[in-house]
């Protein structure tokens, strides 16, 4: 039997600036955000929107350099969890946990920062003489609490 492999890329356009928490009494860093993803198709355009979670320093780069509109590729992992929500209904989050992230915006458009960085999550090296992210730890899927509140 073959093993599973679960890794997703992404490219698309911010829908919100991004939010930065800290959890475990201030230590460490989780960002949200989420990327429109279009698609052409026979009968139109078709927009998907997904949420992303990038921790750690990963998620501190995003926050900093990242916001509404701009361009951006994400790698990482497909999780779907399963909660309760304060009312006690069943709820089903869908999101893709960060490991790379890289801004495709020119240089001058978005915020005004430098774009086309490559920040990556894991122990590869960045690219365009972007800081890589510290740390490169994979989180499991009880990492990521109920009691944040996105």
């Amino acid at each position: 039997m073959a093993g599973s492999y679960n890794r997703i890329v992404l490219v698309g356009n911010l829908t919100r600036d991004p939010e930065i928490r800290y959890v475990d009494g201030g230590g460490k860093a989780v960002t949200k955000f989420a990327l429109a993803i279009n698609r052409k198709t026979k009968g139109g355009d078709e927009t998907m929107f997904i949420d992303i979670v990038a921790w750690d320093r990963l998620g501190e780069i995003c926050n900093q350099y990242l916001k509404k509109g701009m361009s951006a590729l994400v790698e990482g992992r497909l999780v779907i969890r399963k909660y309760d929500d304060k009312d006690g209904n069943k709820r089903t989050a869908v999101e893709v946990v960060a490991s790379d992230m890289q801004m495709l915006d020119s240089k001058g458009r978005g915020n005004g920062e430098s774009g086309g960085g490559s920040y990556a999550g894991g122990s590869r090296p960045a690219t365009a003489g972007a800081p890589a992210a510290a740390g490169g730890e994979a989180f499991g899927d009880d990492a990521m609490e109920d009691e944040i509140p996105f």
